[in-house]
């Protein structure tokens, strides 16, 4: 209990310093609201105004403590681009990136369980070869070069889908699921690849073990005491990287949005940045960074709870 109140404490500790830092950063940077609010109607007096009325001529500290209570408290501000409540402006984009996110997570549990099992009982051979080859290749490829292939090849070639040409849920939902495929495919390939050799070499590992050697004794074949005994232990560790990968997925969706012209969280964010529309980009940054701190949470919870080693560290 003590070990999980110390990573409860950390991860609050951690997300009050990404606010902090994301407050901060908005005032260093060149650039006023103010400047893209009024356009070419801008003038000192117009904006000067303005910043009254957006509370940014309030002393930096009261406005982050202004900021800090009001987020916590569910009011998430207003935008200065679109004149409405930030809170319902991300309710829709976040659904979107969250439905991008747990499609790139089920991919990658489709293709890096089985794969890995099949390549750690064909070790040795040619297709073990291949795979590990390719799995290193694919895991040192970001995931927005590879959406950048699929929309040429996909989408330009095989015209399968027409980049920008998005289909809301309300519109048709299985056209939905499937414009979100390839932005998921591109998330979830570089994962995988690590997942599938985590996996491998787990399995070789276990099957080094002791226990395994009796399995073998007693008349196991390879393939049912990887079955029975070897896959249980081996898991373990996989189960924890793919909790972590759930932040990484949802962390690298913010790119990928843009490749593909998905409406989710990562554009509004981007777009956001470049109109600096704060409000909207803090609001983003905390989600963000919250759902990360708060899987790895999980993570260390669930592994912890695993192997209970980790309570003596």
């Amino acid at each position: 209990m003590k070990y999980i109140a110390k990573k409860a404490v950390t991860m609050l500790v951690t997300l009050l310093v990404i606010s902090i830092l994301a407050f901060l950063a908005f005032e260093v940077l060149p650039g006023d609201p103010t400047t893209k609010m009024l356009g070419t109607e801008w003038t000192a007096e117009r904006a000067a105004v303005l910043r009254h009325e957006l509370g940014l001529d309030v002393p930096l500290p009261l406005r982050y403590l202004r900021w800090l209570g009001g987020f916590f408290g569910g009011d998430l501000g207003v935008s200065y681009s679109y004149s409405q409540p930030v809170r319902s402006l991300l309710a829709g984009k976040l659904g979107i990136t969250a439905m991008l996110s747990l499609i790139a997570f089920l991919l990658v549990v489709l293709i890096s369980i089985p794969l890995g099992l099949l390549l750690a009982r064909k070790e040795g051979s040619v297709l073990d070869r291949v795979f590990s080859a390719l799995t290193q290749i694919t895991m040192s490829i970001p995931p927005f070069f590879i959406g950048i292939i699929f929309t040429s090849v996909f989408g330009l070639a095989l015209r399968l889908f027409v980049a920008g040409n998005f289909v809301s849920a309300k519109e048709s939902f299985w056209g939905f699921l499937g414009y979100l495929f390839f932005p998921a495919l591109s998330i979830a390939l570089p994962k995988s690849a690590m997942t599938v050799k985590l996996l491998r070499s787990s399995i070789l590992s276990e099957l080094d073990e002791d226990y395994v050697r009796t399995a073998y004794s007693r008349g196991h074949s390879r393939k049912s005491a990887l079955r029975y005994h070897v896959l249980r232990n081996s898991i373990i560790p996989v189960i924890t990287f793919l909790a972590v990968t759930i932040a990484d997925i949802v962390a690298g969706s913010i790119i990928v949005e843009q490749v593909f012209i998905v409406p989710g969280l990562g554009r509004l964010l981007l777009l956001s940045i470049s109109n600096r529309d704060y409000p909207v980009v803090l609001s983003i940054i905390m989600i963000i960074s919250a759902l990360v701190i708060f899987v790895n949470f999980l993570a260390d919870v669930a592994y912890q709870l695993v192997d209970p080693r980790i309570r003596l560290k």
